[in-house]
């Protein structure tokens, strides 16, 4: 979902876990589907974790919890490892995550969060910890994620941390535009200097 990115202030839902590989965010079975309907991918975020054999709702997940809600999902360390399927992305943008903290992502989800305009944030095992305290105690608990300044805030504890983000997908998340779009937002630029090179 294209929506243009500066700075959300939300409440999270927590999923504590490491190591959560795409496999556990959508099931391989759902990598047949030729749909891109975001609420199919979204209603399967988590789907094994989340659901019993008969379709009812685990009450011990968390996105089960009506405790936690928010676009902000705080999770664990190399979050997205496993295969490289794009369905992953979908899922969590179709969920209706719109950042994702964690203390490391592998490289390729990384990359494909940012290509659904889904934030990867990565911050220190020592501030993620704090965070998933914070929440355990208060499910109210906020987060600021400010992309501009590329800092984010736990709103309980008045604590940040600087995550890192190339300029070019900072530039694309901030403008709602896709790879796609940038090319085609400079075209001119590009055929004046394809012009020139002709001349040549």
């Amino acid at each position: 979902m294209k929506q243009k990115f500066d700075v959300i202030q939300s409440r999270c839902v927590p999923v504590k876990a490491d190591n959560i590989d795409t496999d556990q965010i959508i099931p391989a079975r759902f990598l047949k589907e030729t749909t891109r309907d975001e609420c199919f991918y979204g209603d399967n975020l988590f789907c094994d974790w989340r659901y019993n054999a008969d379709g009812s709702p685990k009450p011990g997940f968390p996105l089960n919890n009506p405790a936690y809600s928010g676009c902000i999902l705080v999770t664990g360390r190399n979050f997205g490892s496993g295969s490289s399927r794009e369905h992953a992305a979908w899922a969590i943008a179709g969920y209706g995550f719109r950042v994702v903290v964690a203390a490391s992502f592998a490289d390729i989800h990384r990359l494909n969060e940012l290509n659904n305009f889904v934030l990867p944030v990565s911050v220190s095992e020592d501030f993620l910890a704090e965070l998933h305290s914070c929440i355990e105690a208060d499910p109210a608990t906020e987060l600021r994620v400010d992309l501009p300044g590329e800092c984010v805030t736990n709103l309980k504890t008045g604590r940040s941390e600087h995550f890192p983000i190339g300029e070019y997908k900072k530039y694309c998340l901030m403008n709602a535009l896709d790879d796609i779009d940038f090319l085609l937002s400079n075209k001119n630029a590009i055929e004046q200097f394809e012009s020139g090179r002709k001349q040549d």
